[in-house]
């Protein structure tokens, strides 16, 4: 059964934008009711305790890449046993799940919403290096090319995109071709620049318990 993303948004007390321009609308569900879904009830007096605290922060990354648990708990197990080889693991948590191909279609602004990026990639959408790729969590690497293949180009997502894409701001460890469709993965993605919803070492502090 597939969750309410506005539900999810409105029970982590932020926006995730997990419908892509209906988040920027007034539709969305965080405008007209900025609080917890079900039964309001009476807000106890202290602070969350730090398991709670690492629980939202938990919740709130996987949802913004709309990663299932299982998916999630792999590629925070899999950076922390790399902590003793990179500087910084923060940086090597959010460069992986950037690095999914889901997630740079939705960064080019070929997909609304990571979720639509998913269902494209798995129909199909997408050729690397010239080769079709339906394996979402696909990951790119340093010079791959990522283009929609010529069949797609007539379906109705990409009809007036590439004027779309003027108005798009893309990361800078990707370069786009706006009138080809196609892109070219340049360098590695930035924390800085990703600015994440979340406090990461948080996050390892839960799979850490």
């Amino acid at each position: 059964m597939r969750y309410d993303q506005c539900k999810t948004c409105r029970r982590l007390g932020q926006k995730l934008f997990l419908k892509g321009e209906r988040c920027l609308s007034p539709k969305c569900a965080m405008m007209k009711r900025a609080f917890a879904p079900g039964p309001q009830k009476k807000r106890r007096g202290g602070s969350p305790s730090e398991y709670k605290k690492s629980l939202d922060e938990k919740q709130t990354l996987k949802k913004w890449y709309g990663l299932s648990e299982r998916q999630f708990k792999r590629y925070v197990k899999e950076t922390l046993e790399k902590m003793d080889k990179v500087d910084d693991v923060s940086a090597e948590l959010i460069r992986r799940l950037e690095k999914r191909l889901d997630n740079v279609i939705f960064r080019l602004g070929f997909a609304k919403s990571r979720v639509q990026a998913r269902q494209m990639v798995s129909h199909g959408y997408f050729l690397i290096n010239g080769k079709p790729v339906n394996i979402p969590s696909y990951k790119v690497e340093k010079d791959d090319l990522i283009a929609v293949k010529e069949n797609k180009k007539a379906k109705g997502t990409f009809k007036n995109l590439a004027e779309e894409l003027k108005r798009k701001e893309i990361p800078v460890w990707l370069s786009l071709n706006k009138e080809k469709l196609e892109a070219k993965t340049i360098g590695e993605p930035n924390l800085d620049e990703v600015k994440p919803p979340a406090e990461i070492s948080l996050i390892f502090e839960f799979y850490s318990r």
